[in-house]
């Protein structure tokens, strides 16, 4: 069983800290949809990388006791504690333009960090 906590006051969508923009719904839904399961978003926030932390998202049918679960209409998404807490704030978009395909996290705990150890930053 997930922790499921309640959506914040801070903006529409927003739950567990992350929010999903309408697009970013939309195409998560029509992916899970395809799937034809019920299955969860799962995004994970780990320390690493110029950005100062890498992220992984996909689709999971298990959960942990400890995890941190929100649903954003048809599309529920998960969180390790840990992530939780990396991407507590974040904004996570999608977009199909020319210029820019693809989910992107806009996370005000990574701007200006550097954790990869290898770089000048």
């Amino acid at each position: 069983m997930a922790l499921t906590i309640a959506p914040l006051d801070v903006a529409p969508g927003l739950a567990s800290g992350v929010a999903l923009t309408a697009s970013a719904r939309a195409q998560v839904a029509s992916l899970l949809a395809a799937e034809g399961t019920d299955l969860a978003l799962r995004i994970i926030a780990e320390p690493g990388g110029c950005a100062g932390l890498r992220y992984q998202m996909y689709f999971d049918d298990e959960s942990a006791v400890d995890d941190v679960e929100s649903r954003f209409g048809d599309v529920r998404v998960v969180l390790d504690p840990e992530s939780a807490a990396h991407l507590a704030g974040a904004t996570i978009d999608f977009s199909d333009t020319d210029d820019l395909q693809g989910f992107t996290i806009d996370n005000p705990h990574s701007a200006g960090r550097c954790a990869c150890g290898n770089s000048c930053c």
